[in-house]
């Protein structure tokens, strides 16, 4: 057994979970696609906002699948805000650039 699987093994019996309704590699393969497509720090915080989901009842593969493809899609919506910069106006009536 691995050093990960004991460690996930022990984190269940702590906090009371069941070993089989623990989806590792869908956790993992999700935290990837946030570190990569994202930001690194969004990886954890992801993985835990997931877990809030699927603790009020939305299906974990459902979740995730959403929160992948959003990852995924992330740097083109990005580049698209980039490119078409919004013009707000300031206090004197001058216009200004967002920065979102």
């Amino acid at each position: 057994m691995s050093v990960l699987e004991e460690w996930i093994n022990a984190v269940c019996g702590e906090l009371g979970l069941e070993r089989c309704e623990i989806d590792r590699d869908l956790v993992l393969d999700l935290a990837r696609d946030v570190a990569h497509g994202v930001a690194r720090p969004g990886a954890p915080l992801t993985a835990y906002l997931l877990g809030l989901a699927v603790g009020r009842g939305v299906p974990a593969r459902d979740a995730a699948a959403r929160l992948t493809e959003m990852a995924e899609n992330w740097n083109a919506g990005a580049a698209e805000k980039a490119e078409v910069p919004r013009q707000e106006r300031g206090p004197a009536g001058e216009a200004v650039l967002d920065d979102a």
